[in-house]
């Protein structure tokens, strides 16, 4: 059977299959972007280090804003498009055209930036950050051009061989002592890579580059979602540019340790979004839009196997975490990383794919809109009276009330004039319960097992290795735990993960 092409009566626990190629993808992914961090913060200074985040919060800021919704309609559109070809290319021109905005707008505002985080030193990357910027914004609809086709082979491969190159360029020229310049220059030169690839792999097709209409259709569609980002990015990001200006680069990398987000949210989380969307879709052209609230329980009952357990080991593991992985300079980010892992919980609920698919991107502006009311005072008070910690924490009750809101619409976007849904109907209660009292009980475990070895650890040799001892014991014990308490209520693990791999449909 064609990967392009789901058959209409496939059942809905199947979809999920789809995202295995992607998941694979980004599960290569993860592993290289895990290295990245640590790496460079033993090959570059804590200053550097400092200067290192602030550039690449400018550049994801943009990153992420710019777009304005437009790529990702295209999980909208296409599933439901006979002709493809004109959507993806009116696409493709307006990301052109928000990268050289973007680049321009690094050219032009990196000088107040720096005086407003009292580093001149960012102001030697002017022309690389731009540069980068403007071409990776470019090249946003490949691999997204690509699974919002039915394509994931052909997006995982694309996703996977990019992540190859990115890695490199970040880490070689660093490990050859060329230091934050060199790896600048060799991000610069893979966006571009990048930026040529989705010139040649996103218009292929047949029918019309342009077609006259379809962007004010797209645009439509698209804005609510596109000023949601305008608000979002910079309202989850307000913390990190508070504290930015508020202390030195050398103290901003020591909080960015601690607000360090581990690629597994989004190895799972993406794709699982992505492919629930088209599902979504699908259904909706084939009449059985009443099936979605069962893909929808499905995707979050999977996503909560996964990362329950992993916030509960990374809460209760984060010495052992943060002192193998940053080395022990950057211990005074533990209780900053606690609050940080909060995040991993929100995201069990795949709630804004959701509402992306069925046409609700106000929801989502309006979620994001109360955010930013919430955030800019917590931010305020929070980075003014706490320092570092008030600064996680505020971030941490926005992002709360935030995931409340969109929930609070899920039910209505999933709801057929048949069958009206309330909230608790929409929750996977029986695999939340479940991975909670599993993930709970292994993370006692760690605790335990610090408070008995915590004199033998510190006669411990240097040494990556054996200072990786106690992660490596910590992460035995509370794998066996968890997995041990799911037997006894009755999950498999191996089923689960077997639910997460790559099945094809029919």
């Amino acid at each position: 059977m064609s990967e392009k092409q789901a058959p209409a009566g496939a059942p809905a626990s199947s979809f999920l299959g789809k995202a295995g190629p992607l998941v694979l993808a980004r599960l290569l992914g993860a592993g290289l972007t895990f290295c990245i961090p640590f790496v460079l913060a033993r090959v570059l200074g804590k200053e550097e280090y400092g200067t290192y985040f602030q550039l690449f919060l400018i550049a994801t800021t943009l990153y992420y804003v710019l777009p304005f919704g437009v790529v990702q309609s295209l999980y909208y559109f296409l599933p439901r498009a006979d002709e493809k070809r004109p959507w993806l290319g009116q696409t493709l021109l307006y990301m052109s055209g928000a990268g050289l905005v973007a680049g321009t707008l690094v050219w032009t505002l990196l000088g107040p930036v720096a005086r407003q985080f009292n580093n001149p030193a960012l102001l030697e990357f002017r022309a690389p950050l731009a540069a980068y910027t403007a071409l990776l914004l470019g090249a946003f609809p490949l691999e997204i051009s690509l699974t919002s086709q039915g394509r994931t082979k052909h997006s995982a491969f694309v996703y996977a061989a990019s992540e190859v190159v990115r890695t490199a360029a970040m880490v070689l020229p660093c490990l050859w002592g060329f230091g934050l310049h060199g790896m600048m220059l060799a991000v610069a030169g893979f966006a571009l890579v990048r930026f040529v690839a989705a010139w040649v792999v996103v218009p292929r097709g047949s029918g019309p580059l342009l077609r006259p209409g379809l962007w004010r259709e797209q645009l439509v569609y698209a804005a609510p979602f596109g000023v949601a980002m305008a608000v979002a990015i910079p309202q989850q990001n307000a913390h990190l540019y508070m504290v930015a200006g508020a202390v030195a680069p050398a103290l901003y990398a020591v909080y960015r340790v601690g607000c360090s987000q581990l690629p597994l949210v989004d190895l799972l989380y993406t794709p699982t979004s992505e492919v629930l969307m088209v599902r979504l879709g699908e259904l909706e052209k084939h009449g059985r839009l009443e099936e979605g609230v069962v893909a929808f329980r499905e995707a979050a009952g999977k996503l909560a196997f996964a990362f329950l357990p992993f916030a509960a080991f990374l809460f209760a593991a984060a010495p052992e975490f943060i002192g193998t992985f940053y080395t022990a300079e950057y211990l005074p980010a533990v209780p900053i990383f606690r609050v940080s892992v909060l995040g991993v919980v929100l995201a069990i609920l795949p709630m804004d794919g959701v509402l992306r698919a069925r046409g609700h991107t106000r929801s989502i502006l309006y979620s994001y809109l109360l955010k930013a009311a919430v955030t800019v005072p917590l931010v305020w008070v929070g980075v003014k009276q706490f320092g570092l910690m008030g600064a996680v924490v505020s971030w941490a009750l926005a992002e709360v009330v935030g995931k409340l809101s969109l929930l609070m619409r899920v039910p209505a976007a999933l709801s057929t004039p048949e069958h009206s849904l309330r909230i608790r109907d929409v929750i996977p209660w029986r695999e939340l319960s479940k991975a909670s009292l599993a993930a709970g009980a292994a993370a006692a475990g760690v605790f335990l097992l610090r408070a008995g070895t915590v004199h033998a650890w510190g006669g411990l040799p240097e040494g990556f290795l054996w200072r990786a001892l106690p992660l490596a014991l910590a992460g035995l014990l509370f794998g066996l735990g968890y997995v041990g308490v799911l037997y006894a209520t009755g999950v498999r693990p191996l089923s689960v993960l077997a639910s997460l791999r790559a099945r094809r449909a029919g």
